[in-house]
């Protein structure tokens, strides 16, 4: 697991606007204290088949190992967050499970076939997206794609619609361990303008999908680089990027990287466009 990210803000030189009032982080990146097993803070589990575009990620590195989400959006492409795949060798995919070591498939690529956006900034936690590059998997009921945003969609806020999220992270900010059973949970998106008053516009920009997470309900460790999809029409709409420092129980909005930003990049290397 890497370390906590370090925000050198330049403090001096920036308005008061940019800065943020809880400081993000990758959930990946999320200190951990002894507990119980993880998931999606107090959220749902999962059926099998629920959400047949979810795959569990599991990434190696010669500094050590870490676990992210990702989505399905082709049969030879899987979207995740840069975050997940930056420093990584190689990593198994996981298709199809609901019980996250029992899938009905695996693929082990190397980091070759890693698609990190050129862009990505790990300080400012900006263009936080990768594409993977797998061997074709076939559709069944439990492995299939979910639908991209239609370029129409570009210039949707998305601001009062709800959303789910899924993954395999801590259940609790003291957790020490992933989810041995896919977990879920219903947001409601809140506006990017709510989302800059807890981290500033440095942070969230127009290329940010934030949502609410009241009750002690969020993303966590574990749940990185996975989907956000619209409640009503199973269309991929963010990739889970980050939440606040303060913990996933804090109450602060999490952070997702926006698809409709990126179509035309997952579009000019993967070919995939809705």
């Amino acid at each position: 697991m890497k370390v906590l990210v370090v925000f050198a803000l330049a403090l001096a030189t920036v308005s008061a606007g940019l800065l943020p009032q809880q400081l993000p982080v990758h959930p990946k990146d999320l200190p951990s204290v002894p507990s119980i097993e993880g998931r999606i803070t107090n959220g749902k589990t999962a059926t099998e088949g629920q959400f047949p575009y979810q795959v569990g990620l599991s990434f190696d590195s010669s500094g050590g190992s870490w676990w992210c989400g990702g989505s399905i959006i082709g049969n030879e492409w899987v979207l995740t967050a840069a975050h997940c795949t930056d420093g990584a060798s190689k990593v198994t995919i996981y298709y199809g499970a609901t019980v996250r070591t029992n899938a009905k498939v695996t693929q082990t690529v190397a980091s070759s076939n890693f698609i990190q956006h050129a862009s990505y900034n790990s300080v400012v936690l900006r263009n936080d997206i990768s594409l993977i590059k797998t061997p074709a998997v076939s559709y069944t009921s439990d492995i299939n794609r979910v639908e991209l945003p239609a370029i129409a969609s570009s210039y949707s806020t998305y601001a009062g619609e709800k959303a789910i999220a899924s993954g395999w992270g801590k259940i609790s900010d003291s957790a020490t361990s992933v989810a041995s059973t896919l977990q879920y949970e219903t947001f409601d998106v809140v506006s990017v303008a709510t989302c800059q008053s807890t981290y500033g516009s440095l942070i969230a920009t127009s290329k940010v999908i934030c949502i609410a997470t009241p009750n002690r309900i969020s993303t966590c460790n574990g749940d990185s680089g996975g989907p956000l999809v619209l409640a009503d029409k199973v269309i991929l709409i963010g990739v889970t990027s980050f939440v606040s420092s303060a913990g996933c129980e804090s109450g602060a909005p999490a952070g997702f990287t926006r698809v409709t930003s990126y179509l035309d990049w997952i579009k000019s290397n993967a070919g995939i466009s809705n």
